[in-house]
């Protein structure tokens, strides 16, 4: 006698820091994670000074792009969707990774725009914490690799959402910063970040943040959240739904800073490949959440592609 028969399906998101995989199935009404990775690739190392995607960065990045189908596909996962951020939209040889990705992977990366990708992860940050905020707008940080999106509004579907060419890579990129940076190098990165987010403080102004529980996504926040908790292995339970003062960040991304490089890659719940970009990061997220009046922030473990899986296989929010 067989069960009833499973449906799982794939989502992979293809940043320019991190390749994400999550493969998952429906149990009832729930969307539960079967496998999920993650692994830094770099696809937008140097796009912000060139304007192209580097042949070692898209060769790294086709491989884990394989090898996330094929574990998708062992895993009986009949339907991936695969998308593509920051890096692969702002790069003039982009056709060259799709054409690699589709020999490899057999499916090419759907490039997204910042607004859309802005959509998604705000969708996936309201299925876990939409209905908490009981009336109240939710708004959403994503710092990525090349760009950073900001979403807000009441419900799945956001109000409002804006894209900023500005992210943990390309910030870094722009400031060449000592190791560790200096003072002044510290202010500089500050003084790019206010600049890149500056639309953030007239959205403000407008009242739409007002009364707003900001949640943050992606690999920096998930980052900082672990390093505050000294993680010896990263646990996704004790980071997601974690949440973080102002004033806590600011003491976390001021030793972060303070450090050498060798010494903040082996601090408990750094991941070694994110340490040289995130002082930037922990930079945009504190200039994003002054500008726009937030005091705390709730982690958020899940973006885009969990956006994908609701969005793509027409599973609830």
């Amino acid at each position: 006698m067989t069960g009833p028969v499973v449906e799982r399906v794939a989502a992979i998101d293809v940043g320019s820091n991190t390749v994400l995989l999550t493969v998952a199935e429906r149990r009832g009404a729930a969307l539960v994670p079967v496998v999920e990775r993650a692994e830094i690739t770099r696809l937008g190392r140097g796009v912000d000074r060139t304007g192209r995607l580097d042949p070692t960065a898209i060769a790294d990045t086709v491989a884990v792009i394989a090898r996330y189908a094929a574990e998708a596909r062992t895993l009986g996962a009949e339907r991936i969707a695969c998308v593509a951020t920051s890096a692969a939209r702002d790069a003039s040889n982009g056709d060259e990774f799709f054409t690699a990705a589709r020999a490899a992977a057999g499916l090419v990366p759907e490039i997204i725009s910042g607004e859309e990708e802005a959509r998604l992860v705000h969708r996936s940050a309201w299925s876990d914490f939409g209905a908490a905020t009981r009336g109240r707008p939710l708004a959403v940080l994503d710092v990525g690799g090349g760009s950073t999106e900001l979403t807000w509004g009441v419900g799945p579907r956001p109000d409002g959402r804006r894209s900023f060419q500005i992210g943990a890579v390309r910030l870094t990129e722009r400031i060449a910063a000592g190791d560790p940076p200096a003072a002044r190098e510290l202010e500089d990165l500050r003084a790019g970040a206010r600049q890149a987010l500056a639309p953030v403080a007239a959205i403000r102004a407008s009242g739409a943040l007002s009364r707003a529980r900001l949640v943050g996504v992606a690999g920096t926040v998930t980052t900082l959240a672990a390093v505050e908790q000294a993680l010896p292995v990263y646990d996704a339970e004790r980071v997601h739904g974690a949440a973080m003062e102002v004033a806590a960040l600011e003491s976390l991304v001021a030793r972060l800073a303070a450090l050498p490089l060798l010494e903040r890659a082996r601090l408990p719940g750094m991941e070694p490949k994110r340490a040289d970009v995130i002082v930037a990061g922990g930079v945009i997220v504190l200039e994003a959440m002054r500008l726009g009046g937030f005091s705390t922030l709730t982690v958020s473990d899940r973006g885009v592609r969990w956006g994908l899986l609701h969005d793509r296989f027409g599973w609830p929010a």
